[in-house]
């Protein structure tokens, strides 16, 4: 999955489609001049297998076929790795970059360290918070209008790992000083437009004033803007950048009242934030309130849809769990008294709650454990939660996925060439090989299979993504092979993994995982729950799935094998045929 960019090559031209050729000493990853954080590194690359390749003038363990990718610890600043193969030798420079920040010297605040950094708005009686990094023993402050805020040096507190982490199980907090780091909050009772914070440093006697990048703007709630999302599906988050979890996506015609602006995102008032390039303002409109009452149903050939008319479009949260989905929506009263639902394929009873004033939650109890998909939508101001019905599954023979439908995407292509192995062999290459060979295996067994792609193209994650959407297969699996973040360790990390993100996926992972594993005799890698374009799809159950580590020299040479590669197809698809039997 990771993108390995750059070879270090000796003495000859490694191309993407060789890869079982016997060249010179290659070393693909990392690249010369190579910058990190990380506080060690995996080389990852190949030579002939005949004599020693050495690091420093200490020799590495290799794979039979020659590769290698041992991980070595970096010192702050500049490490120089020379390597040695017979009489080739190159040397390879890596910069571990500091996390910390860098303190100032003398009478300075340090570089880009005052925030807030870009103009935000908030609520009166809202906190509105500062720092600054700044020499210690000073003195700190900031002039907001006509309010001076103190910053005060702050305790130390842990660093947490990046979410990568997880995947190479170093996710633990580390302690990590605090020196020089000076914060301090204040809250205006009024709507004003307060400027441009003042920052104040004093240190032995002599004082500088530094103004803040981001302006403040307290927001009248009178007058606060109402905002539409214009996009099909509004991407809605925890906090304001794409550094924070997604919620439940906002379908197009959603109206929210803006109660908090940090930059180009925007806070809406059921509390999540959305980028403003997917909204659009509506001047005069009041923030929207709406009640509900009837639910009405309709049984359509292959779903069914449940229908909540409303007066205007508001925030919605869904959530599935083992045969419920719960359905919130915000700034909606229930004035509900009947629900017609009659015997339906998937829903033996909904029930409602208005769990807080203004939020109407809908559970709706499921007759068996496995979801097919739903599809969420505005017509008009009426939401629509569209249920996909189960595929048919039924005694077909030799033909046992003769009524299935499935979406398989061979991950990267074109310029996106994923990760690399050893000998400069590259992840879209193999991804597309193995999901061919799956393709056939599959279509075997009777199913109508989809390819994103069927040659080395780019084709973007959207339209992957629309073409599940709109191909509303029975499953949708995307293919990838595994390599590893900077302090990975390469050489030991091996293994078949699964990845998931909706609930109605998770049994299909878990069941494919377990079974490749012992079917082929593979360590397991795990399953994981995981916030990828391909497993996010909510059409159908979209499973993403890392067959095998491209940066692991002995799982290399099997990824490549064509034996094993006609095998971990048949695996799969028999898995697949497995799985479908035992959701019956």
């Amino acid at each position: 999955m990771k993108n390995l960019l750059g070879l270090v090559i000796l003495g000859c031209i490694v191309t993407s489609s060789v890869a079982l050729a016997k060249p010179s000493l290659i070393v693909v990853f990392p690249q010369t001049n190579y910058q990190t954080s990380a506080q060690k590194i995996f080389f990852l690359g190949t030579a002939p297998p005949d004599g020693e390749v050495l690091f420093n003038s200490k020799p590495i363990t290799r794979s039979k076929a020659g590769h290698f990718s041992p991980s070595f610890p970096l010192q702050l600043g500049e490490n120089i790795f020379t390597v040695r193969h017979s009489n080739q030798e190159l040397q390879i420079k890596v910069t571990r970059l500091t996390t910390s920040p860098e303190l100032p010297q003398g009478l300075a605040f340090a570089k880009d360290s005052l925030t807030p950094t870009i103009d935000i708005a908030r609520l009166p009686g809202e906190l509105i918070c500062f720092s600054a990094i700044a020499p210690p023993n000073a003195s700190v402050s900031v002039n907001l209008a006509n309010q001076t805020v103190t910053l005060s040096p702050q305790p130390q507190q842990a660093q947490l790992p990046s979410n990568l982490a997880a995947l190479t199980g170093q996710n633990q907090a580390h302690t990590q000083s605090s020196g020089g780091n000076y914060k301090g909050c204040t809250t205006v009772a009024t709507a004003a437009d307060l400027g441009q914070p003042q920052f104040q440093l004093t240190l032995n006697g002599k004082t500088i004033t530094q103004p803040g990048s981001g302006k403040i703007q307290i927001l009248s709630p009178a007058q606060l803007p109402v905002s539409e999302v214009t996009v099909d599906s509004g991407v809605a988050r925890t906090g304001s950048s794409t550094d924070y979890s997604r919620l439940t996506p906002l379908p197009k015609g959603t109206r929210a009242t803006v109660t908090g602006r940090e930059g180009e995102w925007l806070r809406l008032d059921y509390g999540a934030w959305i980028n403003s390039k997917e909204t659009r303002i509506l001047p005069g409109a009041i923030p929207p309130q709406t009640i509900i009452r009837s639910v009405g149903y309709r049984q359509l050939p292959t779903a069914t849809e449940i229908v909540f008319p409303l007066q205007v479009a508001v925030p919605v949260s869904l959530q599935q769990s083992e045969q419920t989905i719960a359905l919130t929506l915000y700034n909606t009263t229930a004035q509900t008294d009947i629900i017609r639902l009659d015997d339906d394929p998937l829903i033996s009873r909904l029930d409602w709650q208005q769990v807080a004033p203004g939020q109407v939650k809908y559970t709706l109890n499921l007759k068996k454990a496995q979801q097919w998909g739903y599809k969420l939508r505005y017509d008009d101001t009426t939401l629509v939660l569209s249920l996909r019905h189960p595929p048919k599954i039924g005694n077909t023979g030799r033909k046992t996925l003769a009524n299935f439908k499935i979406v398989l995407d061979p991950g990267h292509g074109g310029k996106e060439s994923g990760a690399s192995g050893p000998t400069g062999y590259l992840e879209k290459d193999v991804n597309l090989v193995i999901s061919k060979l799956l393709r056939d295996e599959l279509v075997k067994r009777g199913a109508t299979v989809v390819m994103t792609r069927e040659d080395d193209r780019e084709v973007s994650l959207v339209e992957r993504q629309t073409i599940i959407n709109q191909e509303e297969p029975a499953i949708a699996l995307s293919i990838h092979h595994n390599s590893l973040p900077d302090n990975g360790d390469a050489e030991k990390t091996k293994g078949f993994g699964a990845f998931w993100y909706h609930p109605q996926a998770h049994n299909l992972a878990v069941f494919l995982q377990k079974y490749v594993v012992k079917k082929l005799n593979k360590p397991s890698y795990g399953v994981f729950w995981d916030n990828l374009a391909l497993t996010r799809p909510e059409a159908a159950p979209s499973v993403l799935l890392e067959l095998g580590f491209m940066s692991n020299p002995d799982e290399f040479e099997q990824v490549v094998n064509p034996e094993e590669q006609k095998k971990m197809a048949d695996a799969i698809a028999q898995g697949i045929t497995e799985w479908f039997r035992s959701v019956k």
